[in-house]
């Protein structure tokens, strides 16, 4: 409606008030611009790392100074319990995001695979496992909080949304936002009844309650015979993005996909970039605040006692060994269990707030 009556408006009035009324539009605009990305503007001091534990299947954070010594905000206690939030009475794979609008968003797998142990059903597994395979499940925990306190929740049933794919399992969901879009995308490893898990994705309405479109491939794997899953996209400074995954190989690692385009097109590369004689799985890259370095983190399931693995880079080609938790430069305070994890960067100003809400001691004075 703008655009037409700009014409009309032009001709009734000076050059002089012509000059002074675009002037104030372009403020407007640019007033706008400045608060829809607030959040990207505002200096980063901290780092916020999600994860979950077997033994609660609940969600925990931990927080650091300088991304390489964390600290768990509830002395490794849930913050949130899952039996509160997941379908199953339990979640998986906790995922972070820091959206563009303010908001911070959790995407989880709604999955308790000690479900028949705790007392929450009858059975090993939520359906037959002859027929939907170990872990199965039907349903993603979506969460939206201004604060990191206070959360809204629902519940993403894949499988009452599409009952012809007859969806065997959901699990590790992720986001990011297409600027292109204009929607945060939400990918996803599926299996469909007993077959091999693939990477999906699809993008989300603007409550972040629903899917807008139905779920496409993401990736194909060139050896069809083998799984895939846990996807993590990271977009580069120079425009194109890096998807780091797991293949099943022998033994299951980490390798990396590039492409110019968000949602297609990544081109496959046979190499493994993680530093493990045995499997692992669940990357996730964050950056060094203020630095051109990225950390590659991921999760040693195979290993006892169990723990992450980190890896440096500053160009996505090679990169440094930083070893485990506690056998490196990168510490544990106050736990040492943990699984599936993601990092993002806070301000100061809501590390400190986080911290005040959990009790816990944490300050950026010298």
């Amino acid at each position: 409606m703008t655009a037409t009556i700009y014409p009309i408006f032009l001709k009734r009035i000076e050059p002089i008030r012509v000059v002074m009324c675009l002037l104030a539009i372009l403020f407007l605009q640019s007033c706008g611009s400045v608060k829809n990305n607030r959040s990207s503007k505002e200096k980063m001091s901290a780092y916020l790392m999600t994860y979950f534990k077997d033994d609660t299947h609940g969600l925990y954070f931990a927080l650091s100074k300088d991304g390489y010594t964390f600290t768990d905000v509830n002395n490794a206690k849930p913050v949130i319990a899952g039996d509160t939030i997941a379908e199953q009475k339990g979640i998986r794979d906790p995922y972070i995001m820091r959206g563009n609008d303010g908001y911070f968003y959790l995407a989880m797998t709604d999955l308790h695979i000690y479900g028949k142990q705790k007392g929450y059903r009858e059975t090993e597994w939520e359906r037959p496992g002859d027929k939907y395979d170990w872990g199965n499940n039907r349903d993603l925990v979506l969460m939206k909080s201004k604060d990191l306190i206070h959360w809204s929740h629902s519940i993403l049933d894949i499988d009452k949304m599409y009952p012809e794919w007859n969806v065997g399992c959901v699990w590790a969901p992720e986001l990011i936002y297409d600027d292109v879009k204009g929607r945060i995308m939400i990918y996803f490893t599926m299996r469909k009844a007993k077959g091999k898990t693939k990477l999906y994705y699809a993008y989300m309405n603007k409550e972040f309650t629903a899917l807008e479109t139905t779920p496409e491939i993401l990736f194909e794997y060139p050896d069809s015979t083998k799984q895939v899953l846990d996807a993590d996209i990271t977009k580069l400074p120079d425009g194109r993005f890096c998807m780091m995954y797991v293949a099943q190989e022998n033994p299951g690692g980490i390798k990396m996909a590039f492409s110019d385009k968000i949602n297609s097109g990544y081109v496959y590369q046979p190499e493994q970039v993680d530093f493990e004689k045995k499997s692992c799985e669940a990357p996730n890259v964050f950056q060094r605040i203020g630095e051109n370095k990225w950390v590659l983190m991921y999760d040693i399931f195979s290993v006892n006692p169990h723990n992450f693995g980190f890896a440096e880079t500053s160009d996505f080609k090679t990169f440094t060994n930083l070893g485990h938790f506690d056998e490196g430069v990168m510490k544990r305070t106050n736990f040492s269990v943990q699984k599936h994890g993601s990092v993002i960067h806070l301000t100061k100003k809501e590390a400190e707030l986080l911290a005040k809400h959990w009790n816990m001691n944490f300050s950026f004075d010298k």
